[in-house]
């Protein structure tokens, strides 16, 4: 019997040595290889313009190289679903708005379960949106486009960078909270979407404002609201659609990171600690305060939580304004 005991312990010796490092040392060298990062919108939007500035941080930090990836289509599906079907090994992760979480709130046939085929890293931070309107437009505020609207039912539209989107979730709420008779016309992310703004073929938008001021700026597009609760310093004339006849609407476009379901725990700790960092990095500061982006990192578990109440809040105004997206 003690030598049947003996032969055992000499075996599972062996079997543990012969085992790789990473699975012996639970993956404390992660990463060892380059990191994909999957971002499901088109080049050139909010969504891009901040994962691709903290990819660069984030590079420098973990020693290895981060490949930006844009899978647009579907509203951002495509992209999310070829995330959650990657190894759950931390070389496949997703950077994606808050639309991850909308978008299954507002189909009939949800293309994922959000709590369940993903791992929940971090919340990133969160920008607000900006209500802009052609500049050819007679209208200066969100309370004068309205007057138009209802002077010409029909005749004015909306465009959004994607159905289930915080932008498309905001146009719809207003839509329905002052009875405005405008169709809301899908796009395959914020370029094309502010493009035919400007180009006059549809009247307006709603933006995560990192994507959508520079045109403001410049005059190409007219800001006539914004969906936080105050005023923006940078554009303190511009009412908020609280003011503009929606008492206490506020809807903002936050950002998060996500893996595959299955992420191992240590993986999933060293990414949110090490993102919380790089969120805090001097040289970025500038230019998220540019951005009006505001970092607001969370651990894996306040991340989940966060998402929980989401779904409970976005979820009851879906609901409210009826919105319902068939593809």
């Amino acid at each position: 019997m003690i030598k049947f005991l003996l032969t055992i312990l000499s075996l599972t010796s062996l079997l543990v040595h012969s085992l790789p490092l990473s699975a012996q040392t639970d993956h404390a060298n992660y990463p060892e290889r380059s990191i994909r990062l999957v971002i499901p919108y088109p080049p050139g939007g909010s969504n891009d313009n901040i994962a691709r500035l903290l990819a660069t941080q984030l590079q420098k930090q973990l020693g290895q190289s981060i490949v930006i990836e844009n899978r647009a289509g579907a509203s951002g599906t495509i992209g999310s679903e070829i995330v959650a079907k990657a190894p759950a090994d931390g070389y496949t992760l997703l950077f994606n708005a808050s639309s991850q979480v909308f978008m299954p709130l507002v189909v009939a046939k949800p293309p994922y379960d959000t709590l369940k085929d993903f791992t929940h890293i971090t919340r990133v931070g969160h920008v607000p949106l900006l209500v802009v309107i052609n500049p050819q437009i007679p209208a200066n505020t969100l309370k004068e486009f309205v007057e138009l609207v209802r002077a010409k039912p029909g005749q004015y539209n909306w465009g959004t960078s994607g159905f289930g989107t915080s932008s498309h979730l905001a146009e719809a709420a207003i839509v329905h909270a002052l009875k405005l008779d405008m169709q809301i016309i899908g796009y395959k992310g914020a370029t094309p979407q502010l493009t035919d703004v400007m180009g006059g073929h549809i009247a307006a938008a709603i933006s995560p404002m990192p994507g959508v001021f520079s045109y403001v700026q410049h005059g190409k597009l007219k800001a006539v609201a914004t969906t936080n609760q105050a005023r923006l310093s940078q554009l303190p004339n511009v009412p908020t659609v609280a003011e503009s006849g929606i008492p206490g609407f506020e809807l903002l476009s936050w950002y998060g990171i996500w893996g595959p379901a299955g992420l191992p725990r240590t993986i999933v700790e060293r990414l949110s600690r090490e993102i919380t960092t790089a969120l805090t990095a001097d040289e970025l500061k500038p230019r998220f305060k540019d951005l009006s982006f505001e970092p607001s990192p969370l651990t894996p578990e306040d991340f989940e939580r966060y998402i929980q109440s989401e779904i409970q809040q976005i979820g009851k105004m879906v609901k409210d304004a009826n919105i319902v997206v068939t593809f």
